[in-house]
């Protein structure tokens, strides 16, 4: 047994504040097992840390099982507490994939572990668990084995539900949950074959037996309109009803602003602020204006970025915060959206709509010549926005026109939109520079294609669209860039826990195979172990010209990171920035919402050179506006990642439905197009004109002995020399569509004409390196990928997406 500790709890006021009957902090009991040679069971510790009341000693049986749950302690089957740490256990998150495999994503962020088919038979995507590393398996990746379920992430199931011999099963719509889930008879609900249904887990798998569901709704078969985006919003749990206490708070929302508000605030209702959206923006949650400065120096343009100050109405841990963080972010989905936050809120009172006040916070920046932003500060404010313009019309106000109709056009938009016109071409003119300065910088300009979704009758796709970016996104782009640059710096200097909005460099692994790619395609990629975006804008430039350009740009995209929510600032290798955080978009992304806090904090206590506060705005305690600490901080950033994850996912998959049932229109017909992946089971194609990608599996090419390159993305037929390669060009017919594993396949119709022979010396070399397959012996199509929806869909504005 440990000796009682005579060192005073450093957090015992915080304790004593929240509680009548207080017991240690978290904090101290961990630093107590540390101390301790051994685990402690729950009396021993109760009597080490001098509790005396049965009301103590039950506060702390239940303290410690809610720090089990959370991964901070784990207890072993004699009842002791110990810490996880000291087991060599890691807290972390179950990721499914779309084969009996998966792999565990540690809290820590530290390396993945591979999970094999019968570490999966026990869990679910999403679960939370402990695990330990169990060694390598035959490809040298680090194998973990799962200790302890902490929390279940799935509780309910969606997918199609089949009767076979009397038995039910329920098939996960979820393709990272490869699980059959038994339904037994009377729990059917009385569900036909084939249907879509909900179930709900009775009981959870393990390594001996399958899990069991009852199932609690039906919700119909494949023609259903509309029924893709209800199945997947069920399948990745995304929140989509409002809580009765939202309504309730939204109830004491007006959209009036109140005499304290204009005492509190700058008023720049005067200054000609404009909002500049899509044309079927709904929410318009900024708003930009820039005029030319005559002043001595070096400073060119003020430059203002107005930004609906979501945090005035939505208050720390009032119903509004909590199914916000709940959400983390709106869910685009092509045609519809799940907002972060009631439409009350983000298309009322903060949507910058023209002619309307509205609370703002503001970052007004100071621009030299040369386009770079010199001096910035924030300040809460009052604008009443003078135009609501989309990216068609300021471009083609702005951009020269070569035509007699484009001449007309620009005339009749400059007459209708006269009192901001000249402003507009101030902001265009102070773009050019902010461009320019961030191209000499070494930021990464992907020139990727984008789509859009338009739909017909009964939300079937009519066609699929390439999106244009036009000068005045990228105006946009620069004025966001510029203000999330100056919060980022102004939250590093006040020390204050932060997310910031993070982007590593490449891995070491995936810039060799990068490198070795491009030396292929007689390319190169300087800067050595270390590149810096400024090689990576090299690079870019080589390529630009080139007809594969699109292909190699995707190649170099995929060597790159994730960009994430942390609260250790790492800088943003992408944009070439040091420090960066997301300020712009408080409607839709959580941790926006975070950094305005942070900035009201700052401002109210008139904290640092950056801010500034009204003269008749009160003081905001930290405990009422930001009571985060570094642990809370980081726990947020994880969250905040993992649903940006969450609804990427879910919006991929809706558009990649949406495909397969327009393509089941096309099942027999020819099509163009390109070699856009290169894997050992086949190869992925991109249609030409339709934006949509299938796979030519690798029994469906001629009969040979195929050796896959992973490094230059090949496959080459052994006998007869045939060498697939990513960009190539082919002529492919559409043999079948799978809706519910949205799978397109495809057949090559003209295969000689369009790949390149592999005879010659190089041949050897190809055949000594990569993967040996045979189609008739390939085995069956578990390994293939979805149809890709990477790019598709109605993303809102690329520009809060970096």
């Amino acid at each position: 047994m440990a000796k009682t500790r005579k060192v005073k709890d450093p957090f015992a006021s915080r304790e004593a504040k929240k509680y009548d009957d207080p017991i240690p902090s978290r904090e101290y009991i961990l630093s107590h097992l540390e101390a301790a040679a051994a685990p402690i069971g729950h009396e021993a510790l109760c009597k080490e840390l001098r509790l005396k009341t049965d009301t103590q000693c039950e506060a702390l049986r239940r303290r410690l099982i809610a720090m089990s749950r959370d991964g901070q302690l784990i207890s072993n089957r004699r009842g002791v507490y110990g810490l996880a740490g000291r087991m060599e256990l890691i807290k972390g998150t179950v990721q499914g994939s779309k084969d009996d495999y998966g792999f565990f994503i540690p809290a820590d962020g530290s390396d993945d572990l591979y999970l094999s088919s019968r570490e999966m038979q026990k869990v679910f995507d999403g679960d939370t668990v402990l695990a330990r590393v169990s060694g390598l398996d035959n490809r040298g990746r680090k194998e973990g084995m799962i200790v302890e379920i902490l929390q279940r992430g799935v509780r309910q199931i969606v997918g199609r539900y089949y009767s076979d011999s009397g038995i039910g099963i329920l098939v996960p719509a979820n393709r990272r949950i490869n699980h059959e889930i038994l339904v037994p008879k009377e729990h059917s609900r009385g569900a036909i074959d084939g249907q879509f249904v909900v179930g709900e887990i009775t009981s959870f798998p393990s390594s001996r037996h399958q899990g069991v569901a009852r199932i609690i709704e039906i919700l119909g078969d494949s023609a259903t309109p509309g029924l893709e985006i209800e199945i997947i919003v069920r399948s990745h749990d995304l929140p989509n009803k409002w809580p009765a206490s939202v309504s309730t708070q939204l109830k004491k929302i007006t959209d009036s602003i109140s005499a304290a508000d204009f005492n509190s605030r700058a008023d720049l209702r005067q200054l000609p602020f404009v909002t500049i959206d899509g044309e079927d923006a709904r929410d318009f949650d900024d708003a930009v204006y820039a005029e030319s400065c005559q002043e001595s120096g070096n400073i060119a343009w003020k430059l203002y970025v107005a930004i609906a100050d979501v945090s005035h109405y939505v208050n720390v841990d009032s119903p509004l915060d909590e199914e916000a963080l709940n959400r983390g972010t709106s869910v685009y989905f092509p045609g519809h959206v799940i907002p972060m936050l009631p439409e009350q809120i983000s298309n009322g009172v903060c949507s910058l709509k023209p002619n309307q006040d509205r609370l703002v916070m503001i970052c007004e920046m100071a621009v030299s010549g040369a386009g770079e932003v010199e001096q910035y500060k924030f300040y809460e404010g009052i604008i009443h926005s003078h135009a609501r313009l989309t990216y068609t019309e300021v471009a083609d106000i702005l951009e020269p026109m070569d035509s007699e109709a484009g001449l007309g056009l620009q005339q009749r938009l400059k007459k209708r939109h006269a009192p901001v016109v000249a402003h507009l071409e101030t902001l265009y003119q102070l773009y050019g520079k902010l461009r320019q300065a961030r191209k000499l910088g070494g930021a990464l300009d992907f020139e990727t294609i984008e789509t859009r979704i338009v739909f017909g009758e009964n939300r079937r796709i009519k066609e699929i669209i390439p999106v244009v970016r036009n000068c005045a996104h990228r105006l946009i782009e620069e004025c966001m860039l510029c203000a999330n640059v100056a919060a980022g710096k102004l939250l590093q200097a006040s020390s204050l826990p932060a997310l910031y909005r993070v982007h590593d460099g490449p891995s070491s692994e995936k810039l060799e195979k990068l490198r070795e790619y491009l030396r292929d395609m007689g390319l190169g990629l300087g800067g050595g172990d270390k590149p810096e975006p400024v090689h990576y804008q090299k690079l870019l430039q080589q390529i630009g010209e080139r007809p594969d350009s699109n292909l190699l740009q995707t190649m170099v995209i995929r060597s790159m990171m994730q960009a994430v929510y942390q609260s250790e600032n790492i800088g943003h290798f992408g944009l070439g920035f040091g420090v960066y955080a997301h300020f712009t978009s408080p409607i839709r992304r959580y941790p926006d919402l975070l950094v305005h806090r942070a900035i009201r904090f700052l401002i109210r206590n008139n904290k640092g050179k950056h801010v500034v506060k009204a003269k008749g705005a009160a003081v905001l305690g930290k405990a009422a506006i930001y009571p985060y600490g570094a642990n809370e901080m980081h726990t947020l950033g994880e969250n905040c990642s993992l649903h940006e994850r969450r609804a990427d996912a879910a919006s991929y998959e809706v558009i990649d439905w949406l495909k397969c049932e327009y393509m089941q229109n096309h099942v027999g017909d020819e099509f163009a197009g390109t070699i856009s992946a290169v894997t050992g089971f086949g190869l992925f194609v991109a249609l030409e004109s339709i934006y949509i990608e299938g796979l030519i599996h690798i029994t469906a090419l001629d009969n040979d002995y195929y050796h896959f390159d992973a490094v230059r993305h090949t496959l080459t037929g052994e006998r007869t020399g045939n060498r697939y390669h990513m960009g190539d060009g082919v002529r492919v017919r559409v043999a079948a569509v799978n809706l519910d594993e949205r799978k397109i396949d495809l057949v090559m119709t003209d295969s000689k004409s369009r790949t390149r022979s592999a005879k010659g010396k190089s041949d050897k070399k190809h055949s000594r390196s990569g993967k040996r397959t045979r189609p008739e012996n390939a085995g069956n199509t578990k390994g293939r990928k979805k149809v890709n929806g990477r790019k598709a869909g109605n993303k809102k504005k690329s520009r809060k997406n970096t």
